[in-house]
């Protein structure tokens, strides 16, 4: 038996209905859940992952994009555990066609942020080369979560954030009335706070954000 199908027939013996009717509503209906928490479903795919560690280390791509292709949410957030896990000293230039689609396949926040920071952030770091390119098509595309992602990538970054580019994506979408595109606006902004304070508030008072990307932006500044 495969993984993917040993995966799915452990997440269907662990279902809970009323729990899992609960999620899909947390996430607009968008995707049926199985009421799986996230704890025991990474238990679940820790247990079940050491009797498939040879085909997941050499074949991790083909499996989170067959994860993907089911209805669960929990199909496709352990696709994007094991990606994550499997791809940090795994990149290939090529890794960023997947990483697209996935980004832009059963899209909704919690795969898209995720993916965003660690998967993309990742990927550029790693080719750092790609960064202008990437981003560039990202925040031209007509996919919101794509324009989300280009925002977002550099949370992880920290003191390496390009501050630059970081402003150049927030004065391109400051007069977006996408809700998930003001609030990445300010959570980006928010987290590069935390080691620049003072351009952070100097940028805001600059220029005329919404007022929840504003918000966002200096929740820790004052």
């Amino acid at each position: 038996m495969s993984f993917v199908i040993t995966i799915k027939l452990a997440l269907e013996a662990n279902q809970d209905f009323a729990y899992g009717q609960k999620q899909s509503d947390y996430l607009k209906n968008n995707f049926p859940c199985y009421g799986i928490p996230t704890q025991t479903r990474r238990e679940i795919l820790k247990n079940k992952a050491t009797f498939y560690h040879e085909e997941i280390k050499s074949n991790f791509r083909n499996i989170c994009w067959e994860l993907y292709q089911f209805p669960h949410r929990e199909m496709h957030q352990i696709a994007i555990d094991i990606f994550i896990k499997e791809i940090k000293k795994n990149y290939r230039v090529e890794d960023i066609s997947l990483i697209e689609k996935l980004i832009t396949t059963n899209s909704w926040w919690d795969s898209v942020d995720t993916l965003a920071k660690y998967a993309v952030g990742g990927y550029l770091e790693k080719f750092p080369e790609k960064k202008f390119s990437i981003i560039e098509k990202f925040s031209n595309s007509e996919n919101m979560w794509l324009n989300r992602t280009a925002i977002i990538f550099q949370l992880g970054y920290k003191a390496k954030t390009d501050f630059n580019l970081l402003i150049s994506e927030c004065e391109k979408y400051k007069y977006s009335n996408e809700f998930f595109i003001q609030k990445a606006i300010g959570w980006a902004l928010r987290e590069y706070s935390s080691v620049n304070p003072k351009g952070v508030l100097e940028y805001v008072n600059s220029t005329n954000l919404k007022p929840l990307s504003k918000k966002e932006a200096i929740r820790k500044i004052i």
